[in-house]
């Protein structure tokens, strides 16, 4: 009897693990799925009725002039599963977003194959992290996350495809920004003047160049052009860099303060 007792255990919660999960997410459940054709369809109740309706129509019309099907799935306790690909006719031509406030990050995307050759995989993990994450999603809201999401994708794919997500977020500009400080600060110090009557050092500068110049370029200007044609932070980021210059060279070296003594 007591060898029993284990296997009896086993057996109700493998049968309590997949009766809960039919019950609980539905994982081919077509009934789910509304009678009328649709673009977006809306269980998690995540969109007001005016956001879906509009949704709706802009991926009606984006699909009828670009030839890309966008599709909208939002979920938190059930899903249709399997039967969207079949309601949607999903082919390697196709999006979905799939909203479902479960897991840790908001977003995840079911991608046509012949998406990837516009957007590439790194696009849609930094698109998922940037709109899906808890932050953004408790700031602006599930709503707001997904049409940004589908904002950016569609205007990726109207200029026939991007390397990265369009748009420079505050927090993401501001590391540019002290990158670029910091690449100034490097400049800086690698400029004070090493022998008598020397003004600049500009070997010095030359020398740790690479390092000044990728804190810069690399990861001050680089990141902002890709995302943006805004002028605005390319002239911020440069002003940091000069700014973070001059004080740098200003400070003096502890040789200066020992024969000013």
């Amino acid at each position: 009897m007591a060898r029993l007792i284990p296997v009896l255990i086993s057996c109700w919660l493998l049968c309590s693990l997949f009766w809960g999960n039919g019950q609980a997410y539905g994982y081919n459940a077509p009934e789910l799925l509304p009678d009328q054709p649709t673009n977006v369809v809306d269980l998690g109740k995540f969109l007001t009725e005016a956001e879906r309706s509009k949704l709706d129509r802009r991926l009606a019309e984006f699909e009828q002039k670009t030839g890309w099907k966008l599709r909208v799935l939002t979920q938190v306790d059930v899903t249709p599963g399997r039967a969207v690909k079949d309601f949607w006719g999903l082919n390697d031509r196709s999006v979905m977003l799939v909203a479902d406030s479960r897991g840790r990050n908001l977003l995840n995307f079911s991608v046509g194959d012949a998406v990837y050759t516009l957007l590439p995989r790194t696009f849609w993990i930094e698109l998922q992290s940037r709109y899906g994450n808890q932050f953004f999603v408790r700031d602006r809201g599930e709503d707001q996350s997904i049409l940004a999401a589908m904002d950016a994708i569609m205007t990726c794919l109207a200029q026939n495809g991007c390397a990265v997500v369009p748009g420079l977020p505050q927090e993401q500009w501001l590391l540019t920004l002290m990158t670029s400080i910091v690449g100034g600060l490097v400049f800086g110090f690698a400029g004070h003047p090493r022998k008598e009557g020397e003004i600049f050092a500009w070997k010095w500068a030359l020398i740790l160049s690479p390092l000044w110049g990728m804190l810069l370029f690399a990861f001050g200007i680089a990141p902002v052009v890709s995302r943006t044609s805004d002028i605005l932070p390319i002239v911020r980021n440069l002003a940091g860099f000069v700014g973070g210059s001059i004080i740098a060279y200003l400070i003096p070296t502890p040789s200066k303060s020992v024969k000013s003594t």
